[in-house]
């Protein structure tokens, strides 16, 4: 079905590499106006190129962590169109250590991962209220749910994030707005490719049954699912999309 998202405004967070900028572009070709926010200069990179390709879009700088700086942006934002879609996928890992705690890296992983999607739920449902009609989507990760003694920061975002989904679900059904999660696995990103190295991911991919790591297109295309029509009677959920990972055992 062609221009499934025809006529929506959708924000985007993290917009400016990676998983949001595909989510972005493929949300501009379904029909949607695109709004833009990231911490980074690169997200006035995906602003141009949208525009380039002839679709609407506006770029805002703004920080998740900070519920002020996200209503600026939502306010700002309001003469482009008040957005139907929020995709909460600004997002930061950072590793753990048991003999090198930090708390200010507790602190910042918590800060972007979680408290920034209920920022930017609370400052852009009142416009879905208004509307009677939204669409809110949350980047969890399989993280939140497999847990590693390497990412006990990330892990315990995630996990956090599939509350919070399922709590504003619950308190956003009445006015006909959706909450869901995505959980993906390993994602093939500029960044993990920098951090990890080909050999890494190489040797990741022959663990997941389908013999390959996610694009940024596979979580992009679940979340414009999520974000279209046909996904109205569904909320409150986690989606996983890992190519299997998470259903392979080793131990039969």
């Amino acid at each position: 079905m062609a221009h499934r998202l025809e006529g929506k405004v959708s924000v985007i967070t993290g917009a400016g590499q990676g998983i949001g900028k595909t989510i972005a572009s493929r949300f501009a070709e379904e029909g949607s106006k695109i709004i833009l926010i990231d911490i980074s200069e690169k997200v006035f990179e995906t602003e141009a190129e949208l525009k380039r390709k002839g679709f609407q879009a506006i770029a805002l700088k703004a920080d998740v962590t900070s519920f002020d700086e996200v209503k600026r942006a939502a306010k700002r934002a309001e003469g482009f169109g008040k957005p139907d879609v929020l995709v909460n996928n600004a997002g930061v890992v950072l590793p753990f250590n048991l003999e090198r705690y930090s708390e200010s890296d507790l602190d910042k992983v918590l800060a972007v991962n979680l408290k920034g999607s209920l920022n930017c739920s609370v400052a852009f449902a009142p416009y879905m209220i208004e509307k009677r009609y939204g669409r809110i989507i949350n980047i969890s990760s399989i993280a939140g749910i497999e847990i590693g003694t390497k990412s006990i920061y990330y892990s315990a975002s995630k996990a956090g994030v599939i509350g919070l989904t399922r709590s504003l679900a619950l308190w956003l059904a009445e006015y006909s707005i959706t909450v869901n999660a995505i959980c993906p696995g390993i994602v093939r990103t500029a960044l993990t490719e920098k951090s990890l190295g080909e050999k890494v991911l190489a040797d990741l991919s022959k663990k997941i049954p389908l013999k390959r790591l996610a694009s940024t297109m596979d979580i992009a295309n679940l979340a414009l699912f999520l974000a279209s029509e046909e996904s109205g009677y569904l909320t409150g959920q986690y989606i996983i999309i890992d190519g299997g990972l998470t259903i392979k055992s080793d131990v039969w």
